[in-house]
């Protein structure tokens, strides 16, 4: 029997498992997929994940990106750099998980990939975990298999909304040039925020639907979108994936089992960042099982209660800001976004440095002052 079962060998699953093994723990990490599979994913992230772990990501990066450049409807284009110290990274999500689940297997977990999850079982003090190849069994359980997968359900949460998304794979001839910008589109689908992130030798373009459900909508602006870039004339790939962005605090625990990643709808519902707050979840599930293993009852309710603290309070503020600004996204782009400051803040807040509370009362302020006005007219 292991200590923990983790279904899920994303970055948040993958976090997880890595801290427990690292604290002696055994671990089981499942996961449906082979290891280095596709993942739809911008990849974009702050390298202030690399605090959460003791060995040097920068192996599994694919690249760096400070310039950003963004732009309504293809046009009245504003470009800039980020002002933290460090650049973003960007992931390439085969590269990345794999090599997560690699430092995993080199404390000794067992990870069985290709390995289906088909249902779950409380027995006792135990959960049975089943799979086409065997049962396993283990005093905790986390499930983080994401937005599609089942485990959530299984263990009795209620489903979140999930919001239509998609991105356009891009690959280029030849490598991206170094400076090559992260990117911001706005107006160009309705209701929709969309981005495009350079790789080493392409882009991925990224979108999401924060109102209405068709997600088909969103591939001829993804298209138009790459026309916009230069990229129409590449190699392009369709995906399309649902969302879980933050909704609400819900509780993330049951008896001996733990939500992380998006399985507990963490994505940032303004900035749509995913893989920081998945891998903060890892971090904080992994102390919560190695505190209840020692005998701590309240280990698992301390767990929600710290992401409601830590990440729950700070979104429900980036909910208000994305509430508003996607009704109106003309007036958000011509107050917000056009500021000289968006981009410094755009940096702070992806890197931790700034929480969207710091600045909510003025981004609402000048979004509904320019709502009251009238100023909300197409650009």
């Amino acid at each position: 029997m292991y200590d923990c079962v983790i279904v899920g060998a994303g970055p948040a699953g993958s976090t997880a498992a890595y801290h427990l093994a690292k604290q002696g723990h055994s671990v089981l990490l499942l996961d449906k997929a082979p290891l280095g599979r596709y993942k739809a994913c911008s990849g974009a992230v702050s390298p202030t994940i690399a605090q959460w772990f003791d060995f040097d990501l920068t192996p599994a990066i694919d690249r760096s990106v400070r310039r950003v450049r963004y732009t309504w409807k293809l046009e009245d284009e504003i470009c800039s750099a980020l002002t933290t110290p460090d650049p973003l990274w960007v992931l390439d999500r085969e590269v990345f998980d794999r090599f997560l689940v690699q430092q995993v297997q080199a404390l000794g977990a067992a990870v069985k990939a290709e390995t289906p999850v088909t249902g779950i079982e409380r027995v006792g003090d135990r959960w049975q975990v089943h799979t086409p190849q065997a049962t396993f069994e283990a005093q905790y359980l986390v499930a983080a298999d994401g937005a599609e997968g089942p485990t959530a359900g299984w263990l009795g949460f209620k489903p979140h909304k999930a919001r239509p998304a998609a991105v356009l794979e891009i690959t280029t001839d030849r490598p991206m040039d170094e400076d090559s910008a992260l990117n911001f589109e706005f107006g160009l689908v309705k209701n929709a925020c969309l981005w495009g992130v350079p790789k080493r030798q392409g882009y991925t373009l990224g979108a999401v639907l924060f109102v209405g459900n068709n997600v088909q909508d969103l591939q001829p602006g993804l298209e138009a979108y790459a026309v916009g870039l230069g990229l129409g004339g590449h190699g392009q790939t369709f995906h399309t994936h649902p969302l879980q962005l933050w909704d609400g605090d819900r509780p993330l625990h049951c008896e001996r089992a733990l939500l992380v990643g998006e399985a507990a709808a963490l994505v940032d519902p303004m900035s749509v960042e995913g893989i920081r707050p998945g891998i903060f979840s890892g971090v904080k599930a992994a102390a919560a099982i190695h505190s209840a293993l020692a005998g701590n009852a309240e280990a698992l309710p301390q767990y929600t209660q710290t992401l409601q603290i830590e990440w729950g309070t700070d979104m429900q503020w980036a909910q208000r800001i994305a509430s508003i600004f996607f009704r109106v996204p003309g007036l958000g782009y011509r107050v917000g976004v056009k500021r000289p400051s968006a981009t410094e803040r755009l940096g702070q807040i992806l890197a931790g440095e700034v929480r969207y509370r710091d600045i909510a009362n003025r981004v609402l302020k000048r979004l509904s002052t320019g709502f009251m006005s009238g100023r909300n007219s197409p650009l």
